[in-house]
């Protein structure tokens, strides 16, 4: 018995120094981005002018590992990573051949990886550049040697938020945004950001200001808050600059009013709502309902599935929005859906 009681005991401190160890390591590892970072943008020579008409579209494209037969543990699904680099593949393929149909000018993509385990260690970001003839700049909003769960663990992480264009960019700079978690728990997860480019308008000194964003989905509410008031105050201060300003990209939060996709379904995760009064003056909304943009996880996809609209833009005044539509994919090839929109200079 005492023998037995101390085999017991040594397993149990060399699992405990172990984990020690492996927490010590991952600290001093964490991925510690300064609160703003310029980033190197494409060298491309289009030229905006006031004259033009943008298409724009934001698509989360979910590391093209969240297809329709997908779920998610963070969901309440079973499933961590993808099955195979196969499905990986034919998912990316899949998604940019909605991006290049859509024929966008800029591309706000969000869940773009370029070193993962769960995507088999392929790089979507050169893959989709290829692919649609288009230079992006990326920021990195979630980068882990390893995060250690849950079992099978997820591994090894590099992925962030992608802007893609023609046009050229006289900067662009990665913003941090508030973290929602303490350590540990903040060791291996995202750190979330805002991608700003800027875009020359031709003949004036003003600039077309685009941000790329992917907010807080999995805390407890205070992180989405904070991150979107620092969201607001950016564009209140382009907006003051005599700027155009776009923000793009995955809000992991309803909007106020948007009554289509009702939530049947409260026991696994369920999106904050998002209202007007949250955004400063000369910014309003734009989004649509003709389709949802989001699925939940816990389960495969299926036609009473708990959907979502989560995705879409907040535009300035000087802006007029001429279209706007999700565009319905049956959530094949990733969780989420892409938003479409059509904007002039005024």
């Amino acid at each position: 018995m005492k023998k037995t009681l101390k085999i017991f005991a040594v397993i149990l401190v060399t699992c405990t120094l172990l984990a020690a160890a492996g927490v010590g390591y991952l600290s001093i590892r964490e991925y510690r981005p300064e609160p703003v970072e310029i980033l190197q943008a494409p060298n491309q020579n289009q030229v905006l002018d006031a004259k033009d008409s943008l298409h724009i579209l934001t698509y989360n494209i979910g590391y093209a590992g969240l297809d329709k037969d997908m779920d998610f543990f963070m969901d309440g699904g079973t499933k961590v990573n993808p099955e195979s680099k196969e499905k990986v593949e034919t998912n990316l393929q899949g998604i940019q051949k909605i991006l290049k149909d859509q024929s966008a000018d800029i591309y706000l993509l969000q869940e773009v990886d370029t070193n993962s385990d769960r995507s088999f260690h392929i790089n979507e970001k050169e893959y989709l550049e290829d692919n649609l003839n288009q230079s992006g700049v990326l920021a990195y909003n979630f980068k882990c040697d390893y995060v250690p769960y849950p079992f099978p663990p997820i591994g090894k992480v590099e992925s962030g938020i992608l802007t893609m264009t023609n046009y050229s960019i006289s900067q662009a700079s990665r913003i941090s945004l508030p973290e929602s978690f303490s350590w540990p728990t903040k060791i291996c997860n995202l750190k979330r950001c805002m991608l700003e480019t800027r875009i020359p308008i031709k003949a004036t000194d003003k600039e077309l200001v685009i941000i790329n964003f992917h907010l807080e989905a999995y805390d407890s509410g205070e992180g989405k808050i904070a991150q979107s008031k620092k969201l607001a105050k950016k564009l209140q201060e382009e907006y003051e600059k005599g700027n155009y300003v776009i923000a793009g990209g995955d809000f992991n939060q309803t909007f106020e009013g948007m009554d289509t996709y009702p939530i049947t379904n409260k026991e696994n995760w369920v999106p904050g709502i998002m209202r007007q009064e949250d955004l400063p003056e000369h910014f309003t909304f734009s989004n649509a309902d003709n389709a949802p943009t989001c699925r939940l996880l816990n389960e495969v996809y299926q036609k009473d599935s708990q959907v979502y609209v989560i995705d879409g833009f907040i535009t300035s005044d000087n802006l007029e929005v001429t279209s706007i539509q999700n565009i319905d994919t049956s959530f094949e090839y990733t969780d989420h859906q892409p938003v479409s929109m059509r904007i002039k200079l005024i």
